[in-house]
């Protein structure tokens, strides 16, 4: 079905000093290969690496900003 929500794109916001907000659900697949999954309606994906939930956010870029 045209205009269905399954047609739109996947809508991803940049923040500043912070992580990548992703509408979801999504499937990140991981240098090695393996793929995460979440079947949140928005997920935070790290950008900095200071993650010990990595690839997802766990606001650890806030204490160095």
């Amino acid at each position: 079905m045209p205009n269905s929500p399954a047609d739109r794109p996947c809508r991803i916001s940049v923040q500043r000093r912070g992580p990548l907000l992703v509408e979801g659900p999504v499937e990140v697949e991981l240098e090695d290969g393996t793929t995460v999954t979440s079947d949140r309606f928005r997920v935070a994906l790290c950008t900095c690496r200071r993650s010990r939930r990595y690839p997802w956010c766990d606001t650890s870029h806030r204490e160095r900003s």
